[in-house]
């Protein structure tokens, strides 16, 4: 069974990307030599209900490349999803890309053996941002933080890699204002904020501020909560985790 809800949604995405990128040549990476029988190979798997759903999923990646294919007039939908991906694996050929889409539908059906060759630790480490919703949403928000009238004429910074509660730091003139980031595949959901995040809030106040990015599987929305920790009712859980650590013994370095 697949492990995440809306995964088999991700997987048609990255073979629509595939198809309409590479055209025959990712299709032949899969021993097939056909678009019908690579539509019968996904249905065998599970992940496509008709031949027609996977050449839909090409259709609407169509418009993102110059393949002399027009694809279908939704032509903005997926347009996020085609840069995201991008942004991962925008150099693989057909063969790397392909393995990619192999690893993926192995980590989602238990007991699936696909033939791919050995796939480098840095593509198994993108593939991991991938698979997660806040990944993705942060990309959507760098590029279209400009769209949020509080920070549209502000220069963004990224600051993910401090760990400081924020995930990014947006200039307006002499204002600094912090923005941390959430994603959801669906209109709906709950959102987690760390007790590091919360307090950030609860410090900055209304110069804080905490962007969702939902519908993330169709057509993304962005909102905008000012002060969260005071205008979010917010439950608290605690979660006890262990870390693992390893030490050598001492030496002369």
């Amino acid at each position: 069974m697949l492990k995440r809800e809306g995964a088999d949604v991700e997987v048609m995405n990255l073979i629509g990307y595939g198809m309409a990128k590479f055209n025959y040549d990712f299709i032949y990476e899969f021993g097939v030599k056909s678009k019908q029988d690579f539509g019968r190979y996904f249905i065998n798997l599970g992940l496509a209900k008709t031949i027609r759903s996977v050449l839909n999923r090409q259709d609407s990646f169509d418009p993102y490349f110059d393949n002399g294919r027009r694809g279908w007039y939704q032509r903005r939908q997926r347009e996020h999803i085609k840069l995201f991906i991008d942004s991962l694996f925008g150099n693989e050929d057909a063969h790397g890309f392909a393995n990619i889409v192999k690893l993926y539908i192995q980590s989602l059906k238990s007991g699936m053996v696909l033939t791919t060759t050995e796939v480098p630790p840095t593509i198994k480490t993108k593939f991991k941002q991938l698979q997660e919703t806040g990944r993705e949403a942060e990309f959507y928000f760098m590029n279209n933080f400009r769209s949020v009238p509080v920070f549209e004429r502000g220069v963004l910074e990224d600051a993910r890699l401090w760990g400081d509660g924020y995930d990014f730091q947006i200039q307006v003139g002499n204002d600094y204002l912090l923005a941390e980031v959430k994603g959801l595949r669906d209109v709906r959901g709950s959102i987690r904020m760390t007790r590091n995040e919360y307090f950030r809030a609860l410090e900055y106040k209304t110069d804080y501020y905490l962007v969702v990015v939902s519908n993330l599987m169709k057509t993304p929305r962005l909102r905008v909560v000012e002060s969260p920790a005071e205008q979010l009712h917010l439950t608290v859980r605690d979660q006890k985790t262990v870390q693992t650590n390893y030490y050598s013994e001492v030496l002369v370095w």
